[in-house]
């Protein structure tokens, strides 16, 4: 069986340069060159893997305005869950905004996963998962 591994994953975006400021900001990402593409959109390194915005005018599917564990997503792990959280709070995320409210946190701590797991939306109303699993390489 060939080795498989996760190159990237792409996500449609309404605006590229407050999307790639979201990731940039949050989770430390860094901006890679882009061949010339017919569709605006920016590449970001996330250490070996990447996140390719798309510029869609139209938006995405989502409808939904707060995470949702069981919609479609990625995940980035952390090595310091707790500094993560902070981090999100510092921008203006929480956990005990209402239902519906964008900038919702929906953080599980002690989930079935068997680590912390957090989730959020991108300003598409794409979601995002953050968790504490072992990161690669490390038992």
């Amino acid at each position: 069986m060939p080795k498989i591994l996760l190159h990237h994953v792409s996500y449609p975006v309404r605006d590229i340069e407050e999307s790639a400021a979201f990731y940039e900001s949050l989770f430390n990402l860094e901006r890679l060159d882009r061949p010339p593409f017919s569709i605006p959109g920016v590449w970001l390194a996330c250490h070996d893997r990447q996140i390719h915005l798309v510029l869609n005018e139209a938006g995405t599917y989502r409808t939904k305005s707060s995470p949702d564990i069981a919609d479609v997503h990625f995940a980035f792990c952390t090595d310091d869950f707790e500094e993560m959280v902070e981090r999100l709070e510092a921008a203006g995320f929480r956990e005990d905004l209402p239902e519906g409210d964008r900038k919702r946190l929906l953080i599980l701590r002690e989930g079935l996963a068997g680590f912390p797991q957090l989730y959020l939306l991108d300003p598409d109303l794409n979601t995002i998962e953050v968790n504490a699993a072992p990161m690669p390489g490390e038992p």
